[in-house]
């Protein structure tokens, strides 16, 4: 760990200048307590860092937040073992692609199962408690749950250091949860217009005000959206694992958590508001998940509850490269050698995904030691993407 301001600790070792001097702004806020952890996947995000833990008293930055509310992982262990397995292993890829639509603004045609509608009723009745409509921000929200989106977002089958089978996946709250964020990100700037601050994504909104309170419900609908998404995928995902093994799949182990949320903790004798941008909960022996890049390593692990961290750890491998660059850098031969092992859909739409455009997993997990235990190294077989 390195102190790099009173306000500001970090435990990234890989640091580019530019994350660092973001960093640095952030924790300068007047209403952070008692510092900003840096965690060791960091890297430029909107505002704030993505990979950092920002403790606030009587207020909350949106950005700060991040724009994919409720964004994360849920891993499911099954009772199978790699060795059980079909060799081929494109067929059940491609059921995957065809039961999980994929990609930016892709959604469902009808909600056809009935899993899916308890989870909109849910959605619908806590919607309305918090006193506002989701088709409000998207009309299509029903149509989006179950649904991967693009960029770092994937479904995958891994198998552990046992060979047991898992199913990872990770996604947030989609459209409707963007469109969350970037209305109360543009409330909290437009309130402080002709205030000086360092960077207008640092704009925050008051507690104690309806403006504030209103982000509050919506931002935590978007989280529970978020997680239900997760699990809507899920339950699709082992259904296609069930058919293409020709048995059922039993859930020896569930995890399913945030990585990009905000909710009220206690820290250094405050009651704050803890946004963790890119970090997961690691309070001592909560279970959460470590996702590498496409073609590396992911990681289950269980929280040390380190309290200079404020109870968290890493969201994953963090970028290295912009996506314009990593374009630029990296060619589809070397993505194929990335995923070599892997049945992936061979496609230049993920050159900006390639393993070498991000952190080294390992590096980051070194970092990580005091935050975390690792329980098991996950290690794909199956790779599905959006577009």
């Amino acid at each position: 760990m390195d102190t790099i301001t009173p306000k500001l600790l970090s435990w990234a070792s890989i640091l580019e200048e530019g994350t660092r001097a973001q960093a640095v702004t952030t924790a300068s806020m007047p209403f952070i307590h008692p510092h900003l952890a840096l965690m060791p996947d960091a890297h430029l995000g909107l505002g704030a860092t993505v990979g950092s833990v920002i403790p606030t008293l009587g207020a909350i930055m949106p950005a700060a937040v991040g724009v994919d509310i409720g964004c994360g992982m849920i891993a499911v262990r099954t009772q199978y073992v790699g060795s059980e397995l079909p060799a081929d292993r494109r067929p059940l890829r491609e059921a995957i692609e065809r039961a999980v639509p994929l990609s930016a603004g892709a959604a469902n045609r009808s909600v056809s199962r009935e899993h899916t509608r308890e989870r909109l009723d849910l959605l619908a009745r806590e919607a309305e408690a918090a006193g506002f409509d989701p088709a409000s921000y998207a009309k299509r929200w029903e149509l989006q749950l179950g649904t991967l989106g693009s960029g770092n977002h994937f479904i995958e089958v891994s198998l552990d250091e046992r060979d047991r089978v898992w199913l990872f996946l990770h996604s947030g709250s989609r459209g409707v949860g963007n469109k969350i964020a970037q209305r109360h990100i543009a409330v909290a700037r437009r309130l402080r217009e002709g205030e000086d601050l360092p960077d207008r994504d640092l704009a925050w909104l008051e507690e104690g005000t309806p403006e504030f309170d209103r982000y509050i419900r919506e931002m935590t609908w978007a989280q529970h959206y978020a997680l239900l998404n997760r699990e809507e995928m899920m339950d699709r995902v082992v259904r296609q694992l069930g058919e293409w093994v020709g048995g059922d799949v039993r859930r020896v182990e569930e995890i399913n958590c945030h990585h990009n949320y905000t909710e009220r903790e206690r820290h250094f004798g405050e009651d704050v508001w803890l946004s963790r941008k890119g970090a997961i909960n690691a309070e001592a022996g909560r279970p959460g998940l470590i996702p590498g890049s496409m073609g590396t390593a992911s990681y289950v692990v269980v929280g040390k509850g380190d309290e200079r961290a404020l109870r968290s750890a890493p969201h994953g491998a963090g970028r290295e490269y912009s996506r314009t660059r990593a374009r630029k850098t990296f060619t589809r031969e070397q993505l194929r050698a990335a995923m070599t092992g892997i049945e992936y859909r061979d496609t230049d739409a993920f050159l900006d995904e390639i393993p070498a455009a991000y952190k080294d997993i390992d590096q980051v997990m070194a970092d990580a030691t005091d935050l975390v235990e690792v329980r098991h190294v996950l290690r794909q077989i199956v790779n599905v993407k959006g577009d």
